[in-house]
């Protein structure tokens, strides 16, 4: 079983059936498969071989769905960015995997364009929105160049034959690291799978079933109601983002839409709209969430406005996609808690002096077992060394979260702090070290330090602490602007504060301990 057959069985089973609802058009599996087939011809008659990796820069939009169909079905490996990325680091991706072919639109091409010559592993490239006579000549002579409307020209009836194997990497997801750069997590076709089928067991999923996704595909989250979709042969209705709210519930309201995933963000917005506790969403059968956890105050108020839709609270992480969910009738007596591992997942909680901890109230690090558990992290054998280690059987090897988290006495599990710096804003991961160097790279800046804070709306909002130069002419406006010029949209800071110095450590290190 690979991740593509998600597709092809459910284009077999319901060819005319809506995959996709994008604004006023409305995509059949037959139209994906088709489109997805002709893509993975066109991928493998430039050149593109098995076990490569390509990468999709887009928004949220039916190319990125049919890219990522088309890759797996190429015998390729995606990585979808997020279309914020900023130059430098889509160079670092690209170069970090060795991408050979690169899938983007006319509406990235600013940030996209002028770093192509820097990609030697770059043979391919694709684009939406162009003619491909308006860009072939700003290109290095060793990539080749399509137009969308030139990648779609092949019969799409049948897939090129592939050697793929459920072993074999589908996805890189690539996620902040400690070190500033980002890590790719690889996801194999049974990683996928098992994750897909775990999570759409405990939804109860069904063909009837239209989910509402406004997240990008670069976030797991987001990329997975796609998959899942296929799996079950549901709709995905496919917004760009929550940005304007009241147009997106309409799409909901007009769609009937029974699934709608959300981050504590999104819930924040629903219940700053007017009157939403007066309209009629019986229709919306379940709500899930993930990245961090709601506010009590946010489950209450959601059950206000969708009073028949199912709350879900989650936990999970980009290693292993899900680890537990909470289900929906607990939530009166718990609402703190995320819940119990999910179906063929197992957990435990483990401290460095006592071992496996059965203790109730215990505080430990969350180790997780399961199909699911990634690959590794790609070409980081330190990194993937601390992460997976032996676990329970001398077989394996488990995921030790770095987070940490205590049990009640009936086993729920509840979300402690993360023991390494880490901040999850508004659903992603930012590394502290990454926005840090940004604002370093800021003529007058002395010392920086970032931090994460509470904030209901994002979960977690950054805050960075910084020391200028005197007389350098620095403002909090100025180093605000400069983040937001050089980072993608959720790591720039919320809340940049001055200060004449930073704690240090009796070696002289920036420490964070005090700040706030």
């Amino acid at each position: 079983m690979l991740v593509q057959n998600f597709l092809e069985n459910s284009a077999q089973r319901l060819a005319d059936k809506a995959a996709v609802i994008k604004g006023e058009d409305r995509y059949t599996f037959y139209d994906i498969e088709k489109a997805a087939n002709s893509l993975a011809v066109s991928l493998r008659s430039s050149g593109f071989e098995y076990g490569e990796r390509a990468a999709v820069f887009i928004d949220n939009s039916i190319e990125t769905v049919i890219s990522i169909w088309g890759i797996l079905k190429a015998g390729g490996v995606f990585i979808v960015l997020n279309p914020s990325t900023k130059s430098q680091k889509i160079k670092y991706i690209l170069n970090d995997c060795r991408t050979s072919c690169l899938i983007t639109s006319s509406s990235r091409w600013n940030a996209a364009g002028d770093i192509l010559s820097d990609i030697s592993s770059l043979r391919t490239v694709i684009s939406t929105g162009f003619p491909a006579e308006d860009s072939i000549g700003s290109l290095p002579d060793n990539i080749r160049f399509f137009s969308w409307d030139e990648a779609m020209g092949n019969s799409g009836e049948t897939p090129p034959s592939i050697r793929t194997i459920d072993i074999d990497l589908a996805a890189l997801i690539y996620t902040s690291g400690t070190t500033g750069n980002p890590k790719g997590v690889m996801l194999t076709h049974y990683n996928i799978i098992s994750a897909s089928t775990s999570i759409t067991s405990y939804l109860e999923n069904r063909e009837d079933d239209i989910i509402l996704n406004v997240l990008p595909f670069s976030f797991d989250y987001g990329l997975y109601q796609i998959l899942m979709a296929a799996q079950f042969g549901g709709t995905v209705v496919l917004e760009r983002s929550f940005t304007y709210p009241y147009a997106v519930i309409k799409k909901m309201k007009d769609e009937k839409v029974t699934g709608f995933p959300i981050v504590p963000t999104i819930s924040s917005l629903l219940l700053q709209m007017k009157d939403l506790g007066k309209e009629d969403f019986s229709f919306l059968r379940y709500i899930t969430n993930t990245a961090a956890a709601l506010p009590v105050s946010h489950i209450e108020g959601l059950r206000k406005i969708f009073p028949s839709a199912a709350i879900y609270s989650m936990y999970g992480l980009t290693e292993c996609k899900r680890v537990s969910y909470l289900p929906p009738d607990e939530l009166p007596r718990r609402p703190g808690s995320v819940g119990k591992e999910m179906p063929n997942v197992q957990v435990y909680l483990v401290d460095e002096e006592d071992g496996i901890i059965d203790e109730a109230g215990k505080v430990g690090e969350l180790v997780v077992r399961g199909p699911n558990v990634m690959k590794g992290y790609w070409e980081l054998p330190e990194e993937t060394a601390e992460r997976l280690r032996p676990g329970l059987h001398p077989w394996e090897k488990s995921l030790y979260t770095g987070d940490l988290f205590r049990k009640d006495d009936e086993g729920f599990l509840y979300f402690v702090s993360r023991m390494d710096d880490i901040i999850k804003s508004r659903g992603e991961k930012v590394s502290p070290k990454e926005v840090e160097n940004a604002i370093y790279s800021l003529e007058g800046v002395v010392e920086a330090a970032v931090i994460g804070v509470p904030d209901d709306l994002f979960g977690e909002a950054i805050k960075a602490f910084v020391v200028i130069r005197e007389g350098s002419g620095l403002t909090e406006n100025i180093i605000l602007a400069h983040c937001a010029k050089n980072l993608e949209d959720f790591m720039v800071p919320k809340y940049i504060e001055l200060r004449k110095s930073l704690p240090k450590t009796s070696t002289g290190k920036i420490t964070v301990k005090g700040l706030e």
